[in-house]
């Protein structure tokens, strides 16, 4: 028998969130901003954003990688813990969305940290990996569900032995857990959590933190 992770209620999330979560006001008001926004569910909450905010900063990351930027507060989130010369890579293929996200930054002072590139993605990540790959310190992804172990694949070769891939929605609400869910998407993350357990090029944990994070740190 396992010992069981603890459940969280909406009042121990709400303690969790009052007791740890510091989140700064330029990130508030895009979080809020975002919430009012019929896809206000594809943003992630501020205790991910910190969580990761804290990884960066723990491995020293200068060069950094996402894949779905959405209206930017994950790449906020990041380049708001990098260093004043470091360099964040942003894909996604929305103007509308990332016109919030740009504003954001510049607000914030970090637009210059951060590279976006509008195109599908999986074009951008071949692109990189033809200029030289394994350069990166920390990547994320947050995007299309069943492109999810083609994105995984490509950013692996593009860290840096050492390196770290954070990936959102490992749990997908849970639907990973139920067989009787069989959808497209579901089964993509399924496939992506099963290849990243056997994969011997990496150490990994999945961290119920938010939807689920996958972590994978690139072995030397």
């Amino acid at each position: 028998m396992t010992n069981s992770t603890i459940a969280i209620t909406s009042q121990l999330q709400r303690y969790l969130i009052e007791h740890t979560v510091r989140e700064p006001a330029i990130l508030a008001a895009l979080r809020q901003l975002t919430g009012k926004m019929p896809q206000a569910s594809m943003q992630i909450a501020p205790e991910q954003g910190q969580f990761m905010q804290l990884l960066v900063r723990l491995i020293g990351a200068r060069r950094c990688l996402e894949v779905g930027t959405f209206t930017g507060y994950s790449a906020l989130c990041v380049a708001l813990a990098m260093p004043r010369d470091g360099e964040l890579i942003a894909c996604d293929v929305s103007l509308e969305w990332t016109q919030i996200a740009r504003r954001f930054w510049r607000e914030a002072g970090v637009d210059a940290r951060i590279d976006l590139r509008i195109a599908p993605a999986l074009a951008t990540l071949d692109t990189l990996l033809q200029g030289g790959g394994s350069s990166f310190d920390f990547a994320f992804i947050d995007a299309d569900k069943e492109n999810y172990l083609e994105y995984y694949e490509r950013v692996i070769d593009l860290l840096r032995p050492g390196g770290l891939l954070v990936v959102d929605n490992a749990l997908w609400g849970g639907a990973v857990a139920d067989a009787a869910v069989q959808d497209a998407e579901t089964n993509a993350i399924r496939a992506l959590n099963d290849r990243a357990h056997h994969d011997e090029r990496v150490d990994l944990s999945l961290v119920p933190i938010g939807d689920g994070l996958l972590l994978a740190r690139k072995r030397g």
